[in-house]
């Protein structure tokens, strides 16, 4: 072949030589791959989006997953020990009570019964919702070590509003705040 031969042969298009199982490993468009087996040029083709592949999320870090467990950790220890003093609320507040000088007796024990129930209710709740978050985020590889945190927040505040009730409902308490005004 000389140099002249080849200047007046065609160039080949992308795919030419190729065979078909060739042609379909190489490219990712199956309806361009099906019109270049039919003798079609891959101009004619229907125009395709391009595949994209998902991003990989960048996995968290050992920190990240020591920081959540052992938030998790100190998390399930204190709802343990809050727990067990909730469901003998009454017990708890009138010891309160006392170390704060307030004169007279706690006597709201039914409405500290219930509501320590629901404290502990919430708190349980609260802290197994908390859990299944980390460890969802945990295992997808993103950050989790503010999960523990935010659900500790949340979850005291409303455990704080369910044990101002019956305190707030006690004679008691409620003259000592009125004359400390």
């Amino acid at each position: 072949m000389t140099v002249g031969d080849e200047a007046a042969r065609p160039r080949p298009r992308f795919g030419e030589y190729a065979s078909e199982e060739e042609q379909r490993s190489r490219i990712r468009q199956p309806e361009v791959t099906d019109l270049l087996s039919t003798g079609g040029a891959p101009d004619e083709a229907p125009a395709a989006t391009p595949v994209m592949a998902a991003p990989t999320p960048k996995p968290a870090g050992g920190a990240n997953r020591l920081a959540t467990i052992l938030l998790l950790a100190v998390g399930a220890a204190n709802v343990l020990f809050s727990v067990i003093g909730y469901l003998d609320l009454a017990s708890s507040i009138e010891r309160t009570l006392e170390l704060m000088g307030v004169p007279g007796e706690f006597t709201n024990i039914a409405a500290a019964q219930t509501w320590g129930a629901v404290s502990a209710a919430v708190m349980v709740g609260g802290f197994v919702l908390t859990a299944v978050l980390a460890w969802r985020r945990l295992r997808a590889g993103r950050s989790s070590w503010w999960i523990p945190l935010v659900g500790a927040v949340v979850t005291y505040v409303i455990v704080s509003v369910c044990l101002s009730v019956p305190l707030l409902g006690d004679p008691a308490f409620t003259a000592y705040v009125t004359s400390l005004s």
